[in-house]
């Protein structure tokens, strides 16, 4: 498994979205949810309409079995919103147009998910390595810029520590790579 990134660049991350949402309603929410909620991947996947539908997002994460309650922001809950109009309570929010072979409407997978952020990474040109990580750490890095906030950041993401959540979100490497280009001014 390769080490991904956040967006850093907020230009380049308006472009991305716009290019999702272009592409597909479908898309541009998943990656929306995942910026804004910092749920990973493998939680979002799994919402069904009845998951959205209050002020808040609960998911109990797969990875760690803890309830986790994150509320919906104003422009999510507007794309959300329009989104919702057609489906029913019980449908996934990412349905993939694939079935099982049982026939059953099923979530897009880990792995489709993988190749359309790479997809719209190519489309914008983003050279960094991008992959379903990169929405849960995108989220994180934005809040610590906006918040400087690592402690509540650290609960938000299950970390252990703080130094984990700073180096998972990316600021530890910022923070090397701009001491190591002052060092030659």
């Amino acid at each position: 498994m390769r080490f991904v990134e956040p967006i850093r660049d907020v230009e380049q991350l308006e472009e991305f979205k716009e290019y999702l949402k272009d592409k597909s309603e479908r898309d541009y929410l998943l990656f929306l949810m995942g910026i804004t909620t910092g749920f990973r991947v493998s939680d979002l996947l799994m919402l069904k309409v009845r998951d959205v539908e209050g002020t808040h997002i609960k998911v109990m994460e797969q990875k760690t079995k803890k309830m986790k309650r994150v509320i919906i922001s104003p422009d999510l809950k507007k794309v959300l919103k329009e989104y919702l109009k057609d489906k029913k309570a019980n449908d996934y929010l990412f349905l993939s147009k694939k079935r099982t072979k049982s026939g059953k409407k099923q979530p897009i997978t880990r792995v489709r998910a993988y190749q359309i952020f790479n997809e719209a990474a190519d489309a914008i040109g983003l050279r960094d390595n991008i992959g379903t990580h990169t929405m849960r750490k995108t989220f994180g890095y934005h809040f610590y810029k906006q918040f400087g906030d690592v402690a509540t950041l650290q609960r938000l993401f299950n970390h252990s520590s703080q130094a984990t959540t700073l180096m998972y979100i990316g600021i530890t490497q910022d923070d090397m790579d701009e001491k190591i280009s002052k060092m030659y001014r």
